[in-house]
């Protein structure tokens, strides 16, 4: 595995480790783009929380920033670190079946 792909694979599963995170990246995919208002409007997480969460989440790449009417900025999910995260946990989920495979036929003879 190239060293970029685990970077962000490791970025944006510490993203989304955290419960709220997930709420707002929830938010997101349920409604579409939102300002860190508009979150917290929707969400039991105060706007000044939801905005450090979207700078985490900005940083994994999993949400980009784009600015809106009257200086407010809009976050849209972006997929592309989530797939590179799926591909890592494929990657891993495949050098593992060989040998849990092997264990599960030596066990069972």
């Amino acid at each position: 595995m190239r060293p970029e792909t685990e970077a962000t694979a490791e970025r944006v599963f510490v993203a989304l480790a955290d419960p709220s995170r997930r709420a707002v990246l929830a938010a997101l995919a349920a409604d579409g783009p939102a300002t860190a208002t508009d979150l917290a409007d929707r969400l039991p997480i105060t706007r000044q929380a939801i905005a450090k969460h979207l700078a985490l989440l900005a940083e994994a790449g999993l949400v980009i920033a784009e600015p809106g009417e009257r200086r407010r900025v809009r976050y849209r999910l972006d997929s592309a670190p989530m797939r590179v995260a799926q591909q890592f946990l494929a990657a891993l989920s495949r050098d593992w079946d060989g040998p849990l495979d092997a264990l599960r036929r030596h066990l069972d003879g």
